[in-house]
């Protein structure tokens, strides 16, 4: 458990994020909102699940801030809001993992699934890094979406960010 490992990966998570929303906000509201056969429809369904599951564990591991009762939950149908949503949230996630030590990685986290109530315990460094995974499989699933549309979808290579910014260079 490194602590620059995880404060990398909560700028890459924003970085990544704003361009994805960068490249939604060019598309026609019903191409946004298409099902496009993705596990959670459209763009619009999935970018609104990654919100969601982004409260579900900050709830989670703070105890504080909304958590969603629903993983399809649409907490909001316009994207300007949706986006300004997910850029609180980014902050939030970087303030959070600012406020982390190496004793706070090694700490347990306790939970339960909204699928399945059985009380879990796991490592927080365990649950960080599966928050980190599940945006990115999730964001490549936008890329996936706005790739099939045609359109120009913007690189997430975590070596581009480490490259524009130097994180995680040293």
């Amino acid at each position: 458990m490194r602590k620059p490992n995880y404060v990398m990966m909560a700028a890459y998570n924003a970085w990544a994020n704003r361009r994805v929303y960068d490249a939604a906000a060019t598309l026609p509201d019903e191409e946004y909102r298409a099902d496009r056969g993705a596990f959670f429809k459209s763009l619009h369904g999935t970018l609104n699940h990654l919100l969601v599951t982004d409260r579900i564990w900050l709830k989670r591991f703070t105890g504080e801030g909304e958590a969603p009762n629903r993983l399809d939950a649409i907490l909001f149908e316009d994207l300007p809001d949706l986006r300004a949503a997910r850029e609180r949230e980014d902050l939030r996630i970087v303030a959070y993992i600012d406020r982390l030590d190496e004793n706070d990685l090694a700490g347990m986290v306790s939970y339960q699934t909204i699928s399945n109530p059985t009380p879990i315990r796991q490592p927080l460094w365990s649950g960080l890094t599966h928050l980190f995974n599940h945006q990115t499989h999730h964001r490549g699933q936008a890329h996936a979406i706005l790739t099939g549309m045609g359109r120009n979808a913007p690189s997430l290579d975590l070596l581009l960010l480490q490259r524009e910014t130097g994180i995680g260079m040293t």
